[in-house]
C-alpha cells in the first residue's frame, strides 16, 4: 500500500514538473518574442548572450558544484577568436563563432585537465589563476590588439544566407543561438550522464565507489561549460561587432556569478533570469556610474537574505516543482 501511495506521489510529481517546465519555457520564448518591441534590441541580444554565459556556468556550479572563478577567460578567448576570424580571416558569422566556440572548448580541456583533481577553494583559486594569465595574454597578444580590443567586426551573412546587419535578423540569430545553447544543456543536465553529475555534486565518494571515474565526468562538464560559455562569447562578439579586455576580466567572471546566484543556482531558468537582471541594472542605472556596482551588491545581498535558493529556486520550492 506504501509503495503504491509513494509511487502515485512520484507520478503526480513528475507530471507537475513537465507542466511547470513548459509553461516556464513558453513563458520565456513569448518574452523573447516581444522583447525587442518594449526594449532596446541590443540591450536584449546583451542580455541573451549573457544568460547563456550563465546557463554554461550553472551546469559546472549547479550541478557540480566546482566553483569557477575565472570563466570568463571562455567568455573572452571566444570573443577574441570568433571577431579575429570574422575581421582578418573573413570568415562568415556563423564559421566565426564555431571558431570561437572551438577556442574556448580547447582551453576548457586543458584547464579542466589540470584544475579537476583540486577541490573547494583550491579548485576556484586555480580557475582564477588561469583566467589572470588569459588576461595577461590578452594585454599582450597582437591579434587582441591590448587595450583597444578588436572593432568593427563585420557582421557579414550567416551561411552566406542571412544578412545579420539587419536588426531584425540579427536578433533572430541571437534569439535561437540562445534557445539551442539553452535546450542543449538541459538536455545534458536531464540525461543518465547529468544524473552522474548530481550524484557526484551530492556524494562523490559513493559515486567513485559505484565504479564510476568521477574525475572524467567532472572534466567533461568542465569542457561543455567552457564550450557553451564560448558560445555566448563568440555571438557577443558578433552583437556588438567588437571584442575587449572586459570580456576576460575577473569582474566579468564575478558577474557571472552573481547573476546565477541571484536567479538560482542548480535551476533550468535561474541563471537567465539572473543575468537579464545584472544586465538591466548595468543598462538602466550606468547614470549613477561607480555606484552600480554599490547597487548591485545590496541587490545580491537582499537576494541572498530574501531568496537563499535564488528567485527561481524560492519559486520552484513553494510551488514544489523543478525548475
Amino acid at each position: 500500500m506504501t509503495a503504491t501511495v509513494e509511487a502515485a506521489s512520484a507520478r503526480d510529481f513528475t507530471e507537475r514538473n513537465r507542466k511547470a517546465n513548459w509553461i516556464a519555457f513558453a513563458t520565456m520564448v513569448a518574452l523573447i518574442a516581444v522583447a525587442p518591441f518594449v526594449a532596446y534590441p541590443f540591450f536584449v541580444m546583451q542580455a541573451l548572450c549573457f544568460a547563456l554565459f550563465a546557463c554554461a556556468f550553472n551546469l559546472l556550479i549547479g550541478y557540480v558544484n566546482l566553483l569557477s572563478l575565472g570563466h570568463a577567460m571562455f567568455l573572452g578567448l571566444a570573443s577574441y577568436c570568433c571577431a579575429h576570424a570574422a575581421k582578418v580571416w573573413g570568415f562568415e558569422p556563423v564559421s566565426a563563432i564555431a571558431v570561437g566556440v572551438l577556442a574556448a572548448t580547447v582551453l576548457g580541456f586543458a584547464v579542466g585537465a589540470l584544475a579537476i583533481r583540486s577541490f573547494g577553494i583550491y579548485f576556484a583559486m586555480i580557475t582564477l589563476a588561469f583566467a589572470q594569465m588569459v588576461y595577461f595574454f590578452s594585454v599582450e597578444a597582437p591579434f587582441t590588439h591590448g587595450e583597444d580590443g578588436i572593432q568593427g567586426v563585420p557582421q557579414g551573412k550567416a551561411l552566406g544566407l542571412v544578412d545579420l546587419s539587419n536588426p531584425w535578423a540579427l536578433y533572430v540569430f541571437v534569439a535561437l543561438v540562445f534557445l539551442f545553447g539553452f535546450l542543449a544543456i538541459e538536455r545534458i543536465v536531464q540525461s543518465p550522464f547529468g544524473e552522474i553529475l548530481k550524484a557526484i555534486r551530492e556524494n562523490e565518494p559513493r559515486v567513485i565507489s559505484l565504479g564510476y571515474r568521477a574525475t572524467l565526468y567532472k572534466l567533461a562538464a568542465f569542457t561543455l561549460s567552457a564550450g557553451f560559455a564560448g558560445l555566448a562569447g563568440a555571438t557577443k562578439a558578433i552583437v556588438a561587432q567588437n571584442a575587449s579586455l572586459t570580456d576576460v576580466s575577473l569582474s566579468t567572471s564575478s558577474e557571472v556569478v552573481l547573476m546565477t546566484l541571484v536567479g538560482g543556482m542548480g535551476t533550468f531558468y535561474g541563471p537567465a533570469l539572473g543575468a537579464l537582471i545584472v544586465i538591466a541594472m548595468q543598462n538602466y542605472l550606468a547614470q549613477f556610474g561607480e555606484w552600480v556596482t554599490v547597487i548591485q551588491g545590496a541587490v545580491f545581498v537582499a537576494c541572498v537574505l530574501a531568496f537563499r535558493r535564488g528567485i527561481v529556486g524560492e519559486l520552484a520550492a513553494r510551488a514544489k516543482v523543478s525548475l
